[in-house]
């Protein structure tokens, strides 16, 4: 039977400003993606985040990105590696006091926005990455795009990795995201992104932005927790795969 992680970004919220509801989407997702206070979030929120994730059962990952909160993360940062890679060493640090706090651990690391998309291609800025997880846990597997830099990179440095799929984000014919910026780079109707959601499981393929089928082999499925109407894409996704009998199961133990 195939299986797959789901998982979704969350802790974003920050002081009085709220961003999606991470209490739903921790009923739905197997694996959380947990803000680490660069890019979004705010001790407070981070602290109950991952406590409602450890009640549940929920892996938690860190989500490391640049150091821009104005920009929601999803700006491009032309940083020093050393600099990168201490940005990084902290946000880790960060989130893995927060978890010891309510019992639980960080289980894995992912790269947010726009630093995700540059680990694509970026090699000075994987290999900051992959060094800060190295020198603190190297035991982390890092999660990212097929065919990335920030993968073969860690591959070489002997981290485990693990390569995602996004369900609810357009693709272009070389297997990487279509830019935000871009008209339909992000999905949002449920049923259309649940039944791709199933195909790309099944088949390890999903179309492109320009109709051409790509090959996309992942572990671990994304649905975004600050778009519009997240909890339902989540739990539409999450059923059309359970009904095509995929087991949705994390990829590596919350406890382990």
């Amino acid at each position: 039977m195939t299986a797959v992680d789901l998982n979704a970004d969350l802790g974003e919220s920050f002081g009085r400003w709220t961003l999606g509801d991470d209490e739903a989407m921790l009923d739905v997702v197997t694996s959380a993606n947990v803000a680490c206070g660069f890019h979004a979030g705010d001790p407070r929120g981070l602290l109950r985040v991952c406590e409602q994730a450890a009640e549940r059962g929920v892996v938690i990952g860190a989500q490391v990105g640049y150091r821009d909160l104005a920009g929601f993360g999803r700006r491009f940062i032309d940083l020093d590696p050393a600099d990168l890679l201490a940005d990084v060493v902290y946000q880790l640090g960060a989130l893995q006091g927060i978890c010891a706090a309510v019992g639980a651990r960080v289980r894995y690391v992912k790269p947010h926005g726009a630093l995700y998309n540059a680990v694509v291609h970026h090699e000075a800025q994987a290999r900051a990455v992959v060094e800060a997880v190295r020198r603190v846990d190297p035991s982390l597997p890092l999660l990212g795009l097929p065919g990335s830099v920030l993968l073969a990179v860690a591959e070489a440095a002997g981290l485990p990795t693990v390569t995602e799929a996004f369900a609810d984000r357009a693709y272009t014919s070389r297997g990487t995201l279509v830019a935000r910026g871009e008209a339909g780079a992000v999905l949002h109707d449920p049923d259309s992104v649940a039944a791709r959601a199933v195909r790309l499981v099944v088949t390890g393929r999903v179309e492109a932005a320009d109709g051409s089928s790509v090959a996309v082999a992942a572990r671990s499925l994304c649905v975004h927790g600050d778009s519009p109407g997240a909890v339902s894409m989540a739990t539409a996704v999450r059923g059309a795969l359970e009904s095509a009998g995929v087991r949705v199961v994390p990829f590596v133990s919350a406890g382990s």
